[in-house]
């Protein structure tokens, strides 16, 4: 998570959505960073809410702009199945080698989904909260000259990434009733990613009750 007090913006790390580059790139001009734990790095929506919003608000200020990337759904979680890919899991619960990506869709797209396809969920990550807070931005992961765009115009400066963490690349495929089966669990997903427009512009869904 990175913050720019005088800009009155945070920039909430999606995991997987390629913000480690955006990180690197950004930090000289962040007022904050957030680097450990993943957790806190990583916070969602309701986390922000928590514990970060109310000591920003009090000392920077309200009317915060809360900026997120989302992935579409189905390369989002070949992003996490290729990352889990990696040697340094063989032997964890976690590791996805031997495992087809179908199969890690399907086991994603349980309810107790096991540990190797428990990734989480964007839709719940950028979950608003009762009392309004949300992203007020939200721009699609493949838009990333939209998303340099707004950056650069709203911190006034020229800003230049280099690909960071990147899982390794392969091709991934899904039969038709696996996508459909992810499409009818997790449409709250591609709902989500479907609503975003032109930079960044989306409309929050209602919290929930």
């Amino acid at each position: 998570m990175l913050v720019f007090a005088r800009e009155k913006l945070v920039f909430l790390s999606v995991p997987k959505t390629g913000t480690t580059a955006w990180q690197a790139a950004l930090e000289p001009l962040a007022t904050m960073m957030v680097r450990d734990p993943p957790e806190l790095k990583h916070a969602p929506v309701f986390r922000y809410n928590r514990f970060f919003r109310p000591m920003l608000e009090k000392f920077v200020g309200e009317g915060l702009t809360v900026l997120a990337v989302m992935r579409e759904p189905v390369d989002w979680l070949g992003s996490w199945y290729r990352y889990r890919q990696r040697d340094f899991l063989v032997g964890r619960p976690t590791s996805t080698q031997g495992i087809s990506f179908d199969d890690f869709v399907q086991a994603y797209a349980k309810g107790n989904p096991p540990a190797f396809a428990n990734v989480g969920s964007q839709a719940k990550f950028l979950e608003p909260q009762r009392n309004g807070t949300a992203a007020t931005h939200l721009f699609r992961y493949e838009d990333q000259a939209g998303l340099r765009r707004f950056l650069e115009e709203r911190l006034g400066a020229v800003i230049e990434t280099d690909r960071r963490n990147a899982s390794p690349a392969m091709a991934l495929e899904l039969s038709a009733g696996t996508a459909e089966k992810l499409r009818r669990k997790c449409a709250g997903e591609f709902e989500l990613y479907d609503s975003i427009g032109e930079n960044g512009a989306y409309t929050p869904p209602p919290p929930l009750s």
